[in-house]
């Protein structure tokens, strides 16, 4: 259990944060400038909080009172930035092994097959980092860190320079050391697809404050009212019922009808939660025919509230809670009232692929 209760201010900006970390993988959540990266940097100790106190494990990191600071090496952390920060003359395999000299000594005998066959890097191991895609950078950086075995483990938006299909292809690599690896991660993020599809647990922070804690499905449909200029969305749970490649298409059955998804490889009955961006949302108090956006469900209007100059609207679809952010002018010529029935529509295209995953 990882417990931080901190208060650091740099320049102007003004970090205060109490919170306990558990297994899984938790995803600090929010807008650049929330402080998320700071968080980290404290627990990684490479800043010394100005006040307040972290540890892990009942160990003792940093403590003001006490005047306690356990220097970063001593700490056991593995970090993963932004940047792969591979050794450019060390092959894969030279990189790797480099991690397992800051392991402990009663462990140094980590065995490097398991982390290659964990992170599908075995064809990489005699290559140098000049020869990798960024996302096989990624997987070797992530290697030399669990090399090392952490106790905590680190990362600060790794994906972030990676283009659409590298991410894909990571992802399932992350998930997979989150179930396997069996080590608290703290994720640093302002993508929701990732943290949707990754997170056990989210914090979501904004100016230096914490604003929710929770399950992804509990606490990101708050982030309109908290950050309102970070994409948001919800999240829809259906069940696989088929697919059709000629159309590019995967088909569901949500609580709220049938959705027509882009393709993906999920076995037909498998659960599945799907996340739809608020501004993808359109809603009609008629069903609208001959248009070309396939998805058409049905809700019942349970929340209206102002976000800036828009209007977010929360709408009930038999127990999935589904928000649309439109138009004060939309809101009005449409009367909606609490209690309406309303049409929601929103393209297949409207889901990113990595804004898709399997729960069961």
């Amino acid at each position: 259990m990882l417990k931080i209760d901190v208060e650091h201010r740099q320049g102007a900006f003004d970090l205060e944060v109490d919170l306990s970390i558990g297994d899984g993988l938790t995803a600090l959540f929010g807008p650049s400038g929330s402080g998320k990266t700071t968080l980290v940097n404290l627990v990684a100790g490479l800043i010394r909080p100005d006040r307040g106190s972290i540890a892990f494990n009942g160990e003792v990191w940093a403590d003001g009172e006490s005047h306690r600071f356990v220097p970063p090496h001593r700490r056991r952390i593995g970090y993963v930035f932004q940047e792969a920060r591979l050794f450019p003359h060390l092959t894969v395999r030279g990189n790797l092994r480099y991690g397992a000299r800051f392991a402990p000594r009663q462990e140094a005998g980590e065995d490097l097959d398991r982390v290659v066959e964990l992170l599908r890097i075995a064809p990489l191991l005699d290559r140098r980092p000049a020869l990798l895609s960024g996302g096989e950078k990624q997987r070797v950086a992530l290697g030399r860190a669990l090399m090392a075995k952490p106790r905590l483990l680190l990362m600060d938006e790794p994906l972030s320079a990676l283009d659409h299909e590298l991410k894909a292809a990571i992802l399932p690599d992350i998930e997979r050391m989150r179930d396997e690896a069996g080590i608290p991660i703290l994720y640093v993020s302002h993508s929701i697809e990732e943290v949707t599809r990754l997170a056990t647990r989210v914090v979501v922070m904004d100016a230096g404050r914490t604003v929710a804690i929770g399950r992804p499905d509990e606490v990101l449909d708050v982030v309109p009212t908290a950050t309102g200029d970070m994409r948001t969305g919800s999240f829809l749970h259906a069940v696989v019922t088929g697919h059709s490649p000629d159309e590019g298409l995967t088909l569901a059955e949500s609580r709220a009808g049938p959705l027509f998804l882009r393709a993906t490889d999920i076995p037909v009955g498998a659960h599945i939660r799907a996340f739809v961006p608020t501004s993808e949302v359109m809603l009609a108090t008629v069903r609208p025919e001959g248009i070309s956006t396939l998805n058409r469900l049905e809700g019942t209007v349970a929340e209206i509230g102002e976000v800036g100059t828009a209007v977010m609207v929360a709408i009930d679809c038999n127990g999935d809670r589904v928000l649309a952010e439109i138009t004060r002018r939309s809101a009005a010529s449409l009367g909606l009232v609490q209690g309406m029935k309303v049409h929601l529509l929103f393209k297949a295209v409207s889901i990113a692929a990595e804004g898709i995953y399997r729960t069961a």
